[in-house]
């Protein structure tokens, strides 16, 4: 998989939710890129529009539309930024095109990675290559080392050793990204609620004190499903008085950084890029 386009200077960006997609789409511009984005009803911020050169709103099911708009706009190369609400695999609102609906009758199950890389493989034959999403966006990998003022106690550096095991092993089936720990007993595991929902769920059960592992899959595919955080992250830590968070460095974004860890100064949390 490359980690730089191998062909001129337009990009197509499937857009997804929150602030991934602003990110990369700063990244683009400031590197030079024309960039045709491609929006999800119901997920994308509609601000997306004044940070690219073309913005097109698509429903869930419409494959086929997405593949005509990208083709009628030279794009010969996308990423893939922002989640999609997983609620829609359940949604009897929404419709799948003749396209979708083959692809999906093909899938041998309904995770997260298959989904997604049937449509990288679709993509591919329709000559539209799927990039690694994180090629522009390198120096907002995390670094490694304690990024807080406060470091983790050594309780905590045993949460995180024994979550990040448990999130492994999780990731290596496609559950999710995200374990919740407090004295080695595993409060919550994220599915398809996402990191919020879990970080929530599992620090009301703990109380207070909780750490949160977020972890790459042991087979992470960079095309989509990359591990982010950012101020939000923090905020749902504090409201559930969580007390660390411990990501993966050089393999997790953060969204602005410098709020992410002034937030998590003022709440006394602690990150750790291992």
């Amino acid at each position: 998989m490359p980690s730089t386009p191998v062909s001129g200077k337009i990009i197509g960006l499937i857009a997804g939710n929150r602030q991934f997609p602003f990110l990369f789409a700063r990244a683009a511009r400031d590197q030079g890129y024309k960039i045709v984005a491609a929006g999800i009803v119901g997920d994308t911020s509609p601000f997306l529009y004044f940070f690219v050169d073309k913005f097109k709103y698509f429903k869930v099911g419409e494959l086929k539309r997405l593949f005509e708009y990208f083709r009628e706009n030279s794009v010969s190369q996308v990423i893939m930024a922002g989640q999609v609400n997983q609620d829609n695999l359940f949604n009897p609102a929404v419709k799948l095109d003749e396209e979708l609906q083959a692809l999906s009758n093909a899938l041998h199950d309904r995770k997260a990675d298959t989904i997604f890389a049937a449509v990288g493989e679709r993509l591919g034959k329709e000559g539209i290559q799927l990039l690694d999403s994180t090629f522009l966006l390198q120096k907002y990998l995390a670094p490694k080392g304690t990024l807080t003022k406060r470091g983790p106690t050594v309780d905590e550096l045993k949460d995180i050793e024994f979550g990040l095991t448990i999130a492994k092993l999780m990731g290596g089936i496609d559950v999710g990204q995200t374990v919740v720990v407090k004295d080695k007993a595993i409060v919550a595991i994220e599915a398809m609620e996402g990191t919020d929902q879990a970080i929530t769920r599992g620090g009301l059960i703990a109380r207070q004190g909780a750490v949160v592992v977020k972890a790459s899959k042991p087979a992470q595919d960079n095309r989509f499903d990359v591990p982010v955080i950012g101020p939000r992250t923090i905020q749902t830590m504090a409201r559930v008085k969580a007390a660390c968070l411990a990501i993966e460095a050089g393999k997790t974004l953060i969204i602005d950084r410098e709020k992410t860890v002034n937030l998590a100064n003022q709440a006394n949390i602690c990150i750790l890029a291992a």
